[in-house]
């Protein structure tokens, strides 16, 4: 058996983004031992693209929120395909989750009276996103680190998890390897947290960076937890389009919050010609309410342009589609205008979107104070992932946990904007003390030798392919590529039935060709092979969404069937489980949503 270093930890948190951070916090104040493995570097994580802020119900600038409006809003977002249980707890916790980061350092914009400022946001009914300035994400990691750190928890950095162990019915543990030098690693643990993030590589234009290859979901699946609702992928109505070097990147959703407004290439600001029905009460009847409104009028509604993630990228491709698209396949966002409401607008837009006005003038060479950006939409977001208990947030598999992007439950359908932060706060902590408390009340497992081997084969088989194909074979790139165009062409905003098929029969051919992958060289620094080990992931995923969502016969959320473009009452009762069956094929299994309790269904009620 090939060689590999052992570490044996109470908790076993993989992913060291704000979930994994605040889930290792969580287990060390608990008196575990806590390990921490992260795929790059500490710091570095899909967290820092959270620009906008954190959804916490602070009634800091509107005192007519609370934690009621917040669950009412979340359910609303999510289509009602929500946990209702995580919905509250989340919307219940968070404002003390949030105070709790400002205590450990965290340093907020600020009310005149010295408060944590909050801005508003697409789908929340007030201004309710804790912020710093367009930076809030990187300010959240900055801070659970520098606490983190102190612990005692023990990270590997640059280290990819490829398997879970399993043994007796339960997790025993992880195998995975160093980056740099290839050398294996096994990780025993009691308990193991996945906090690994989402999906967005699957995908050819995404906002998400090389790490999320959906290794959270994949690893869970294989050792036998429920997947759920992977049908529903958020497509962020606002990347940058141009040039194409930077197509994916990330333009925050507070540019809007701020009183950006979006227009076509004939000038008309076209979020107004299609509200919803559901949040038409809602919404601004013209352009002045609109602006009213993100000036912090409590009598004006909000401007279409913060609506929901989902409706708003299908009004930009709508747009695009109708050839009303900007010169290099987007629409225009523009938040220069306000020149006209404001003095000393340049100082303001600066000041409030520092990160977007260095972003656009570096790589763009677009000055946002004085012209309008190119945005497009980019896959940035995955609400469906792995079924997790609501209270303790573990899996059906004992011993393994999930939190963060990586699980499923809280955002139903769709995410609203700033959920994402809070949600890795509220269930990260969570995560981190069930975690704990599951070590504390179990043993360490024995390893299963036979089923560390099988693990290792299956890493080293593209060498061995190499060893004995006399050079023949492909590498992975092509089919890395293959794959992300695929899901970007036909399991992408808009499906249809036949398409996801297609898709699913080159899933199938790509699978077959990875088997067949040639690698030469040695396992340093070899990125074919790392491509090649996320590859299994990448289809594993991709093959869950494109079933997912050929059993959803309908659009709800961010899910939307051109063949199906209406919600059926039925299917808004029924979440999608995806579980491997015992011949290895991914079954689909339609569950009923549990009843809500009458006083939440009040609280909706009051809060239409």
């Amino acid at each position: 058996m090939d060689q590999y270093r052992t570490h044996t930890y109470d908790v076993l948190i993989i992913g060291a983004g704000g979930a994994g951070l605040r889930a290792a916090i969580a287990a060390s104040a608990e008196g575990c031992s806590v390990g921490m493995v992260c795929k790059s570097l500490l710091g570095k994580a899909h967290t820092v693209m959270a620009e906008g802020g954190i959804a916490a119900a602070l009634a800091n600038v509107d005192d007519r929120d609370g934690w009621k409006v917040h669950f009412a809003d979340t359910m609303r977002g999510g289509q009602y395909l929500n946990n209702w249980r995580m919905a509250e707890l989340h919307a219940r916790e968070a404002p003390e989750l949030v105070h709790e980061l400002e205590g450990w350092g965290a340093v907020f914009d600020r009310t005149n009276d010295g408060r944590i400022l909050q801005r508003n946001f697409g789908g929340h009914k007030y201004p309710r996103l804790a912020h710093v300035g367009d930076r809030t994400g990187l300010e959240m990691i900055r801070t659970l680190q520098d606490h983190g750190i102190h612990q005692g928890i023990e990270v590997h950095m640059e280290c990819t998890v490829i398997s879970l162990l399993t043994g007796n019915g339960q997790i025993t543990g992880a195998f995975g390897y160093d980056r740099e030098k290839g050398r294996f690693m096994l990780f025993q643990a009691k308990a193991i947290v996945l906090a690994t993030g989402g999906i967005g590589r699957a995908y050819r234009i995404t906002s998400n960076s090389w790490e999320y290859t959906g290794d959270g979901h994949a690893l869970a699946y294989k050792a036998g937890a429920d997947l759920i609702d992977m049908e529903f992928v958020q497509f962020h109505p606002t990347g940058m389009v141009w040039p194409a070097s930077v197509r994916g990147i990330l333009v925050t959703e507070g540019v809007r919050g701020e009183g950006g407004i979006l227009t076509n290439n004939v000038g008309d600001r076209f979020m107004f010609d299609d509200i919803p029905e559901l949040y038409r009460s809602q919404t601004s009847s013209d352009e002045e309410e609109g602006w009213r409104y993100t000036q912090g009028d409590k009598n004006a509604r909000r401007p279409p342009e913060l609506l929901t993630r989902d409706h708003v990228a299908r009004c930009i491709v709508r747009e695009i589609k109708e050839g009303r698209g900007s010169p290099n396949g987007g629409v225009f966002l523009d938040i220069s205008w306000i020149k006209n409401k404001m003095p000393h607008a340049p100082e303001h837009i600066k000041k409030k979107l520092p990160s977007m006005y260095h972003q656009f003038k570096e790589l763009a060479d677009i000055d946002i104070t004085k012209e309008p950006m190119e945005v497009g939409p980019t896959t940035h977001y995955v609400m469906g992932g792995v079924r997790v208990d609501p209270d303790s947030q573990m899996t059906n598999l004992p011993g393994l946990f999930a939190c963060g992007e990586v699980a499923a439950g809280l955002h139903g359908a769709n995410r609203l904007g700033g959920n994402s932060l809070s949600d890795l706060l509220v269930f990260g902590k969570r995560a981190g003390q069930h975690a704990a408390n599951f070590s504390k009340e179990n043993k360490l497992v024995k390893i299963n030798p036979s089923q560390l081997q099988e693990t290792i084969t299956t890493a080293l088989k593209a060498f061995d392919n190499a060893a004995s194909s006399n050079g023949s074979g492909q590498g992975p790139y092509q089919l890395q590529q293959k794959l992300e165009q695929t899901m970007q062409d036909f399991v992408g905003i808009v499906r249809i039935k036949e398409e996801m098929q297609q898709a699913l029969q080159v899933i199938g051919t790509l699978r077959e060709q990875l088997e067949q992958i040639v690698i030469f060289g040695n396992r340093e620094y070899n990125m074919a092979w790392h491509t090649t080990l996320d590859l299994h992931h990448l289809l594993t995923v991709s093959e869950a969404i494109a079933r997912a969502a050929l059993e959803r016969n309908e659009s709800r959320g961010a899910h939307f069937r051109e063949d199906y473009p209406l919600k059926d009452k039925s299917l808004g009762k029924l979440n999608t489980i995806l579980r491997k069956g015992s011949d290895g094929e991914m079954l689909i299994i339609k569950e009923n949503i549990p009843e809500m309790p009458e006083d939440l269904k009040k609280i909706i009620e009051e809060n239409q």
